[in-house]
């Protein structure tokens, strides 16, 4: 699958998001190594601590299916800029994906493309 089927992906979950503190809607497609996409939104909670990003909930859906080998993520979001996973849910997807390559769109249409280690040098991990 090429980065614009999947950040069309994102970009339909980005849709369902639920943000009526910040306004920002995400959306999230995760590549599984085996050909399937999980998609999530952000799902924002009066609690701020309750709230879970897009990314983190395609990540948990895949997981709960069985899935931990993934080979791509894409992120849409109503920002102008492009929006990359923030910091929580680099690490969430670095226990299943170092190699992950992000696909980012924002509103503007411009696509960026990094890998998850570029994103997040000297990781945590238990190894």
């Amino acid at each position: 699958m090429d980065e614009t089927k999947l950040l069309s992906l994102a970009r339909e979950a980005q849709q369902n998001s639920y943000a009526p503190y910040s306004g920002i809607k995400i959306g999230a497609a995760l590549l599984a190594a085996d050909g399937r996409v999980f998609t999530g939104c952000n799902i924002e909670n009066a609690s701020y601590g309750a709230t879970v990003c897009a990314e983190r909930v395609a990540l948990f859906k895949a997981v709960s299916e069985g899935v931990t080998a993934f080979r791509a993520l894409a992120v849409a979001g109503s920002t102008a800029q492009p929006p990359f996973p923030c910091g929580l849910c680099r690490q969430a997807l670095w226990e299943f994906a170092p190699d992950l390559t992000v696909y980012t769109q924002g509103e503007a249409g411009e696509v960026m493309a990094a890998t998850l280690a570029d994103l997040l040098p000297s990781a945590f991990s238990i190894e």
